[in-house]
């Protein structure tokens, strides 16, 4: 039996499909906005250096989990980042064995340029929206992301 056309997907694969789509569509937007701004980043560097912002510092393996990459793939992107002063490898306090990733001086004002593009990108993403379906966008994405999260 062949799966169904695209036309003739069940609404569970196209929820599937569209948010999927919905996430190609703001990185691609995201990397163009960084692109158009002069930033040399990409989506993933973008990630590392909110998480870091927002979230403090952290070891790699948290920093990895945070943004849904693997170790090898991770420590490419902070040899990258550090290498362009974004941010440092540091021991950590308690376990001199281990390191915590934060961010520089110039990663910090990086991060504060990069999320006027974050926001700029966002705001044309939800446009089509009332304040009242964003907060419910929101609810609803976070409940869906509870529901897996707790599946697993």
């Amino acid at each position: 039996m062949n799966p169904p056309a695209p036309s003739q997907a069940t609404s569970q694969e196209s929820i599937g499909i569209l948010i999927s789509l919905v996430r190609s569509e703001l990185v691609r937007t995201m990397e163009a906005e960084l692109q158009a701004s002069g930033v040399g980043l990409r989506f993933t560097q973008f990630l590392i250096l909110k998480r870091l912002a927002l979230l403090g510092p952290m070891s790699a393996s948290e920093l990895a989990r945070a943004v849904e990459l693997d170790g090898g793939a991770m420590t490419r992107q902070l040899d990258q980042l550090e290498g362009k002063g974004y941010l440092r490898r540091v021991p950590h306090a308690q376990d001199r064995r281990a390191l915590r990733i934060e961010l520089t001086e110039a990663g910090d004002v990086l991060w504060r340029q990069t999320n006027i593009c974050n926001d700029i990108v966002l705001e044309a993403a939800q446009s089509a929206l009332n304040p009242t379906e964003r907060q419910q966008l929101q609810d609803y994405l976070g409940r869906v992301l509870k529901a897996l999260r707790n599946k697993t």
